[in-house]
């Protein structure tokens, strides 16, 4: 009896719902690993395979875009983080804004930025 296409058989495999269809897919992983015949992937192969999956994803720039907005969505959701990027970046806008003042860009660079900012900060508590 031939199916039309869109029908689902009532039989085999595909027909069984999915807990059903992972219960006899693990029974199979544990006895390929018993058996000793189970693939194991070393870290070399894994590295691989990640990079591959990783550039056929990156191609579909639609989903690299969602994938972007939805980060980004999530990210924005933590008040704290974005002050702390807020802080960041003024800090290297290099206007003055974040440095001590008369500082010359050279001295900044040399002296550190994590140095330069504590110690700016300390030298406008001193002059108020």
């Amino acid at each position: 009896m031939a199916q039309q296409h869109g029908q689902s058989s009532s039989r085999g495999f595909a027909a069984m719902d999915e807990k059903q269809q992972r219960a006899i897919a693990r029974m199979g992983g544990k006895a390929a690993h018993e058996k000793g015949t189970a693939h194991e992937f070393s870290s070399e192969e894994a590295r691989a395979a990640g990079r591959k999956g990783g550039a056929t994803v990156s191609q579909n720039r639609e989903h690299m875009a969602a994938i972007g907005r939805k980060g980004g969505a999530a990210v924005s959701q933590n008040r704290g983080h974005m002050a702390q990027i807020g802080r960041k970046g003024g800090e290297s806008r290099g206007d003055g804004s974040g440095g001590a003042q008369g500082e010359s860009a050279l001295e900044g660079e040399e002296r550190g930025g994590a140095t330069q900012h504590a110690d700016a900060g300390q030298q406008r508590h001193d002059t108020n």
